[in-house]
C-alpha cells in the first residue's frame, strides 16, 4: 500500500465554486460489482495517485464515483453547442461528472471526470451510462494520441460495473472511463453563458480560463481577445497535429472544442487507412461535415462561434466588437498554415532553411499522388524515410502514378531530407481501425490480451523494436468499409 497521504486523493472544487451556475451536485449511479480493468500507471504516477490504492476496493469505488474523498463535490457541468451546425441550447454532461480537481506534484491543475457514471439533470432522455468497448476505444487512442505528442485528455482507468447495459438489440458489460484534462471547459461553455445573458458570469468564465490555460491572456491591452486568440492558435496547431497523423475526431461539435487545445471526446473516432479527405467513420455524419479533409475549416468554424460568445467583453459597441472579432478570426487561416507547414516540413525530413515557398507546393504534389491511389497514409510517410536513405521502392510500389511520384521524388531528394529524424516524427504503429475493433470485441468477450498488445505498441509510436509487424500492417482486403459509432 501507498502512504497515508496518498491513498485518498484530495479533490479541489474550484469550477464548481468560481461558477456554481454552470453545475449541477450530482452522485454517479451505484456499480453493483465494480471491477477494474485497465489502470493507467504511468498517469497514476504523474498525478501523484498511489497505483496500490487504486487497484484496491476502495480506489475502485473512487474511480465510478461511489466514494469520493472527504469535502469532494461531484457535478454535473452545463454546456450548450452546435451539433451538426445544429444549436442546442443546453447539452451537459448527461452521462458523466466532474469529481472534482487534483493538483500534481509539480503544482499542475487536474479534472477528474467520469464517463458513464449515469443519468444527471443534462441526460436529455439517454440511460447515462457506458459499455465497455466504447471506453476502452477512448482509453486506446488517447494514449496513442499523447504518445504521438498530440494535446490530448487521458484516461486514468476503465472500470466495469457490474451492470450489463441495453446497445444495439444486444446487452453489453456497462463500464465507467475515469478521464483527467487540463479542464472540461469548452466552447459550449461559453456559448451556454452568453446565452443567459449575464455579462459578470461571462467575465467570470473568462477569467477561469485565463488563469487556467492562457495566463499571458491577463497582461494584454484586451484580455479578452488575448484569450480568443491564444484558444484560435492552440486549435489551430491542435488540428494540424490531427492531419499530419491522419486522425478524424468525427463529431467536432462546439462542445467538444477545448478552452485548454486538448483533443477530448473519442466518441466515433478513428485514423485514416487511404489518404482520403473524404474519409468518414462516424455513423452520425451522413453527410461527411467532419470528414478528415473537412476539420481545419470546420474548427475554423466552430470558433467564429467562440467569438460570438465572447462579444460582449470584446468591446461596449456591438459592431465594433463584431469587427474586431472578425479580423482576429481571420489569423486562424495563417497560424493554421504556418503550424500544417510546419508539420509537412517535419514529415518530409526538411530543415528550416526549407522555405514555405518550396515546401508547401511539394506537400500538396505528394497529396495529389497519394490522393490518386490512395495510399496507405501511416505506412506511405513512413517507407518515404527509405527513399530519403536511398530506397524508394517501399513506397513508389504503393502508387499509380509512378512518372510523377520520380519526378516528385527527384525534386525532394535535392533538398537532402534527412531520414532519421522523419521517423521520430512520421509513426510506425498508430490504432489501425481493424486492430480496435478485434481487441474491443475479445475484450467484451471476456479477453483483455488484444487490448493490453494494442496498447504496447501504439504507445511506442516511432520505434518498431520488438513489435510484431501485424501493427504496421493496413486492413486486410476482407475488412471492408470502418463504421464508428458514439457508444451513446
Amino acid at each position: 500500500m501507498g502512504t497515508a497521504s496518498l491513498v485518498t486523493p484530495d479533490l479541489g472544487h474550484a469550477y464548481a465554486d468560481a461558477l456554481p451556475e454552470l453545475v449541477k451536485p450530482w452522485q454517479a449511479a451505484a456499480a453493483p460489482d465494480p471491477s477494474l480493468v485497465l489502470l493507467n500507471e504511468p498517469l497514476a504516477a504523474e498525478l501523484g495517485l498511489d497505483g496500490d490504492w487504486l487497484r484496491s476496493p476502495d480506489g475502485v469505488a473512487f474511480l465510478v464515483g461511489a466514494q469520493v474523498p472527504e469535502g469532494a463535490t461531484p457535478v454535473a457541468m452545463a454546456y450548450a453547442g452546435h451539433q451538426f451546425g445544429g444549436y442546442s441550447p443546453l447539452l451537459g454532461d448527461g452521462r458523466a461528472l466532474l469529481l472534482g480537481e487534483l493538483r500534481d506534484p509539480a503544482g499542475g491543475l487536474h479534472d477528474l471526470h467520469l464517463k458513464g457514471s449515469g443519468r444527471t439533470p443534462f441526460a436529455r432522455g439517454g440511460d447515462g451510462l457506458a459499455v465497455l468497448a466504447p471506453m476502452l476505444r477512448e482509453y486506446v487512442v488517447s494514449e496513442a494520441m499523447h504518445a504521438l505528442g498530440i494535446p490530448t485528455t487521458r484516461a486514468l482507468a476503465v472500470v466495469t460495473t457490474g451492470r450489463d447495459v441495453a446497445r444495439d438489440g444486444g446487452w453489453f458489460p456497462g463500464a465507467v472511463l475515469a478521464r483527467v484534462a487540463s479542464s472540461h471547459l469548452r466552447v459550449g461553455t461559453f456559448q451556454l453563458t452568453r446565452a443567459m445573458d449575464d455579462v459578470g458570469l461571462l467575465t467570470r468564465l473568462a477569467d477561469l480560463a485565463i488563469a487556467r490555460h492562457h495566463p499571458d491572456a491577463a497582461d494584454a491591452a484586451s484580455p479578452y481577445l488575448a484569450l480568443f486568440e491564444a484558444v484560435r492558435d492552440a486549435q489551430a496547431r491542435l488540428v494540424a497535429q490531427w492531419m499530419g497523423v491522419g486522425f478524424v475526431h468525427g463529431v467536432l461539435n462546439t462542445d467538444n472544442v477545448t478552452i485548454s487545445g486538448e483533443t477530448i471526446d473519442y466518441g466515433p473516432c478513428a485514423f485514416v487507412d487511404a489518404a482520403d479527405p473524404a474519409t468518414v467513420f462516424s455513423s452520425i455524419d451522413s453527410g461527411g461535415r467532419y470528414a478528415w479533409g473537412n476539420q481545419p475549416g470546420v474548427t475554423a468554424w466552430n470558433l467564429a462561434r467562440f467569438a460570438e460568445a465572447l462579444l460582449p467583453l470584446v468591446a461596449d459597441d456591438q459592431q465594433e466588437a463584431v469587427e474586431i472579432a472578425t479580423a482576429s478570426l481571420e489569423g486562424y487561416a495563417t497560424t493554421y498554415a504556418a503550424a500544417w507547414t510546419e508539420q509537412v516540413r517535419r514529415k518530409l525530413g526538411l530543415g528550416a532553411d526549407a522555405s514555405d515557398e518550396v515546401v508547401g507546393p511539394l506537400a500538396e504534389q505528394l497529396a495529389e499522388l497519394m490522393r490518386g491511389t490512395p495510399v496507405d497514409h501511416t505506412g506511405f510517410w513512413r517507407d518515404l524515410s527509405a527513399a530519403a536513405r536511398g530506397d524508394a521502392a517501399p513506397a513508389r510500389d504503393r502508387l499509380l502514378d509512378l512518372e510523377g511520384f520520380d519526378a516528385w521524388l527527384e525534386r525532394w531528394r535535392a533538398l537532402g531530407p534527412d531520414a532519421d529524424a522523419m521517423d521520430r516524427v512520421n509513426p510506425v504503429h498508430v490504432p489501425r481501425n481493424h486492430l480496435v475493433e478485434s481487441a474491443l470485441e475479445s475484450a467484451t468477450a471476456g479477453d483483455l490480451a488484444p487490448v493490453h498488445a494494442l496498447l504496447a505498441a501504439i504507445t511506442q509510436p516511432y520505434d518498431p523494436a520488438g513489435v510484431d509487424e501485424v501493427y504496421r500492417q493496413p486492413a486486410p482486403d476482407g475488412f471492408g468499409a470502418y463504421t464508428t459509432y458514439c457508444g451513446t
